[in-house]
């Protein structure tokens, strides 16, 4: 952690706590913004030669697909649910986390064979086509702005200076728990190639990345007989006060010599994932995102619940689901070891064996 000192002695100044909580809200990656899912704005003379897709504004920022959930606008006391987030008390099963000398060992020996290892939270090493993917590289001890948002309560499976050659990176969208900072700048292979939604490429630019791609919406990329391919979510974008939705989210569809993966975007559910089933399905493997959905009423816009994760995987025709987006930081309000619990004892009621439920420990590769 000596890497964080600095920011640490920055933080001591911050004595104002009302603030300090006001900063966490407005950093934290478990706030959901208005969506702007309305109907599509009148377009002029000039936008009729072009068709815009739906979830393209005329003011350049994004929404989700059309008939996703729209939020409803209330007073939502976030000062309360901050407090209560930060109160809750994290009881690490023994079984959670691999020592790290295991960790590294395993990742090691099946170095040469496809593999997926977990890092905790939305990253992941996946391995395919001899390549090496890396997903949502987060690394940091918290997830946020100096030291605000929600911290980690365990380490990284695999440390950053540990990881093997990476080739890809790819990037979901821009929350501090997907999108972070120290480990973007930090990060030993900057010859990697980078693929994130539309608008974000200037992030990784910035700190030394040269070959770097956006895609939008169905749009793919093709390289070594791997093909990628960006698909919708049902989520949104913030990381400054006035940068809402100015940068697109998305899941990742990689192909490989008939098999398929979809790594996803945090998402809520909805109708487009029935759509993406028939178009796309079925998947081998879906990670999808079954942690951070308490408050229901606030969280239903932008995360699924464990059970909502296995009725995306089965509208995608999954045939197996990896539960992510646990088990590393406290950005809701339920159990932190609850999600893990209900993904496996509701996988048979949508149709999946317990086996199919695929869940990893901190550091496991697979």
């Amino acid at each position: 952690m000596n890497t964080f000192k600095k920011k640490r002695n920055f933080f001591r100044i911050i004595k104002d706590k009302s603030l300090s909580l006001f900063l966490i809200i407005l950093a934290s990656c478990t706030t959901t913004a208005n969506q702007n899912n309305n109907p599509s704005p009148v377009t002029s003379k000039r936008d009729e030669e072009y068709i815009r897709p739906f979830h393209h504004l005329p003011d350049g920022t994004f929404r989700n697909p059309e008939g996703s959930i729209e939020r409803e606008d209330y007073d939502f006391p976030w000062i309360k649910f901050t407090r209560e987030r930060m109160a809750i008390k994290v009881n690490i099963p023994k079984d959670h986390v691999i020592k790290k000398e295991e960790a590294i060992s395993q990742m090691n020996t099946l170095e040469n064979e496809d593999a997926i290892t977990w890092i905790g939270h939305s990253t992941f090493l996946i391995r395919i086509g001899e390549k090496t993917f890396i997903t949502d590289p987060f690394f940091s001890p918290n997830a946020g702005p100096v030291e605000l948002g929600p911290r980690r309560y365990v380490d990284p499976g695999i440390p950053l200076s540990k990881l093997p050659k990476i080739d890809f990176v790819l990037t979901t969208h821009n929350h501090y728990d997907h999108l972070d900072s120290e480990t973007t700048k930090n990060f030993p292979f900057k010859k990697a190639k980078v693929i994130v939604p539309l608008k974000l490429g200037n992030f990784y630019k910035e700190f030394g990345f040269k070959d770097v791609t956006e895609l939008d919406w169905y749009k793919e990329i093709y390289f070594d007989g791997i093909k990628v391919t960006l698909l919708p979510a049902i989520h949104w974008s913030k990381r400054q006060l006035f940068d809402r939705n100015k940068t697109l989210w998305g899941s990742f569809l990689i192909e490989y010599r008939g098999r398929k993966l979809l790594f996803c975007c945090d998402t809520a559910m909805g109708e487009v994932y029935k759509k993406l089933g028939r178009e796309y399905g079925s998947i081998d493997i879906a990670f999808i995102n079954i942690g951070a959905y308490q408050p229901k009423d606030i969280m239903k816009y932008s995360h699924a619940s464990p059970e909502e994760a296995l009725e995306i995987g089965r509208n995608l025709r999954a045939k197996k689901i990896i539960g992510m987006h646990w088990g590393t930081i406290v950005m809701s309000l339920e159990d932190p070891f609850e999600p893990p619990i209900k993904f496996k004892e509701n996988a048979k009621n949508f149709g999946y064996d317990e086996k199919d439920a695929v869940l990893f420990k901190i550091g496991e590769t697979k």
